[in-house]
């Protein structure tokens, strides 16, 4: 029996069931770093919503890079109106400052013309403050810049200081006609002249120079200031020579031949850049350079004071001799007065040459022995 018990017992419960191979993982092939298509990692991703934002940032870069170009532009742009608004008053102005120079240089030909009578020259100051007055209004007409407006109104005042010195200087001449007294007659005509002295120094002092100075703090260059001298001689209006003049016109106005110990003397001749004094009896070498000039002093000899005198230097060159010719607008008595004379042209080397200096005669002069010299030089080259 147990046999057959044991035959029919099947031990199920030690037998283990089939188990199912896992499948296998599948692996993704590797790629190699180098290239070479063998394994490796696969090449990095860039992580989503980067690609976005390095675009927004390139697109503000440009966006700032505009901004900033067209900043410089504008910048430029408002820097060459400035500059153009700039240059355009100051062409205008110096229109002005030209006429009214030049009103100024026919002035004092006026006060140094030989033989002029009062009357005459009170009627030619009259128009020159009648032309001056034009100017004024002119430069009331011209708009300046915002920040030259009180420099523009310097500019005024020294145009109406000049309208008003040579109004009040023809009348002065007017009134002085019948006058006995020299002294209280100049006297009167300086005062007046004063004021065109005054207008020189307004000009300079309140409106050239602070107007330079405004340029050159809003940054604007190559933008010239207009100057404008009336009187380039300003000694012409003080009371010693004014005096003269009146007298001198007083003694044109009778006519004939002036009255008086009348006469201008030459002083000395010196040669330039050497500064060597010529001599009448000794032979002078001078060394010729581009620099090369005669410095001829003239002393007015006379107890008068005397306009228009010309000194004339000769040097007799081949083929033809070198003329060189200046004018004294005005000497007063016992003054010297130097006129420098350059040397344009080349001078004879080698021979000795006589350098011949002159000084015209004045009206009235009787003696005149003093007036000329001749002086031997040689001319070296260096």
């Amino acid at each position: 029996m147990s046999q057959y018990r044991d035959n029919d017992i099947e031990f199920d419960f030690f037998d283990e069931p089939e188990t199912e191979e896992a499948p296998h993982r599948r692996r993704l092939p590797r790629f190699d770093r180098s290239g070479s298509g063998g394994g490796g990692r696969p090449p990095m991703r860039p992580a989503a919503g980067v690609t976005p934002l390095v675009r927004l940032v390139g697109l503000v870069a440009l966006m700032i890079f505009i901004v900033v170009v067209l900043v410089f532009w504008i910048s430029s742009c408002q820097g060459a109106s400035k500059r153009a608004s700039y240059q355009s008053y100051m062409d205008r102005v110096r229109a002005i400052a030209q006429s009214s120079a030049q009103i100024g240089i026919e002035l004092q030909q006026k006060l140094t013309t030989p033989g002029i009578k009062q009357d005459q020259l009170a009627s030619a100051v009259s128009g020159y403050g009648q032309q001056q007055q034009q100017e004024v209004a002119q430069a009331k007409g011209i708009r300046p810049p915002g920040p030259l407006r009180l420099e523009h109104a310097h500019l005024i005042e020294a145009l109406e200081l000049r309208a008003k010195g040579l109004s009040r200087l023809a009348d002065a001449l007017n009134q002085t006609k019948t006058s006995k007294d020299s002294s209280s007659a100049g006297t009167l005509l300086a005062q007046q002249a004063e004021l065109l002295v005054a207008s020189d120094v307004d000009w300079d002092f309140f409106f050239k120079d602070p107007t330079t100075e405004a340029l050159q703090s809003q940054g604007i260059t190559g933008v010239a200031v207009p100057d404008s001298n009336f009187l380039s001689n300003p000694d012409l209006a003080s009371t010693r020579s004014l005096v003269s003049i009146w007298e001198r016109l007083h003694g044109a106005s009778t006519g004939g031949t002036p009255s008086g110990n009348h006469g201008d003397a030459l002083v000395s001749v010196r040669a330039m850049p050497q500064g060597i004094t010529l001599s009448t009896s000794q032979p002078t070498t001078i060394r010729a350079s581009t620099d090369l000039a005669f410095e001829v002093t003239v002393e007015d000899s006379g107890c008068c004071q005397e306009v228009g005198v010309v000194v004339t230097v000769t040097i007799p060159e081949q083929p033809k001799p070198l003329i060189l010719r200046q004018t004294i607008n005005l000497i007063n008595p016992g003054e010297q007065k130097t006129l420098t004379f350059k040397v344009t042209g080349q001078p004879p080397f080698g021979p000795k040459t006589d350098v011949k200096v002159l000084v015209a005669p004045v009206p009235g002069e009787a003696k005149t022995d003093n007036n000329s010299a001749t002086y031997p030089v040689f001319f070296s080259i260096g």
